[in-house]
């Protein structure tokens, strides 16, 4: 009888329930193993790729918002520099019989103009009726120099070069650029300003600025009024 039952016991089939559970339990069982080591060392290249592409796409932003900053601030600085420029440089010839240019001290690289913006006297002694400007290559501005009190002073810096370009007025109208004259109506400044260097970016940047200043008091601009 012992035999029987055990031979009994040994040759039960497997029902289908039973197998159902033994599959979900060989399952818990691998899925409590986790990952492999290769499936980890690739999910760490992949990740530590997103990484690096992330961070120089970050950089690269930095780098451009300062490289456009530091033109805006270069741009800004100048155009206050040559407003006061182009205002003085206009005012030339006021209270007198000439355009107010000193064509004998005027150059390519500076400009010497006078006027009687005092306007009580027939002198130009005052302080900024004698005005010269040029560039100083020591300091890479463009200098001011008043010759009433003899005082020499920075109006705009990192500038790399300075041209002025003179515009002569017939009496027909006609224009033409050479040196500077009794003629001269117009005058063209034009700056090339140094750029700060930004981490990542080219250097030795520059960027041009032009300002064109009429000379109210010339002969010509008067008789177009």
């Amino acid at each position: 009888m012992v035999k029987k039952m055990r031979k009994f016991i040994i040759n039960k089939p497997i029902s289908d329930s039973s197998r159902a559970g033994y599959s979900a339990a060989a399952s818990g069982r691998r899925g409590i193993e986790g990952f492999s080591l290769i499936e980890l060392i690739c999910a760490m290249v992949i990740t530590l790729i997103i990484l690096g592409i992330a961070v120089a796409a970050f950089s690269g932003a930095l780098s451009s918002r300062e490289r456009e900053s530091s033109v805006t601030d270069a741009i800004t600085s100048t155009q206050a520099a040559l407003n006061i420029m182009t205002r003085e440089i206009g005012n030339a010839g006021y209270g007198m019989t000439w355009n107010g240019i000193v064509a004998a001290d005027s150059t390519q690289k500076r400009l010497h103009i006078r006027a009687n913006v005092v306007n009580t006297n027939s002198t130009t002694s005052d302080a900024g009726e004698d005005l010269t400007f040029y560039w100083d290559s020591a300091s890479q501005s463009v200098v001011r120099y008043d010759a009433s009190n003899g005082t020499t002073s920075g109006i705009i810096n990192r500038v790399s070069d300075v041209d002025f370009t003179y515009y002569n007025y017939a009496s027909d109208g006609t224009v033409t650029t050479g040196a500077a004259s009794a003629n001269t109506g117009r005058v063209n400044i034009r700056l090339l300003v140094s750029l700060p260097n930004v981490q990542g970016q080219p250097t030795n940047r520059s960027v041009i600025v032009n300002s064109d200043v009429t000379l109210r008091n010339s002969t010509y601009m008067l008789g177009q009024y």
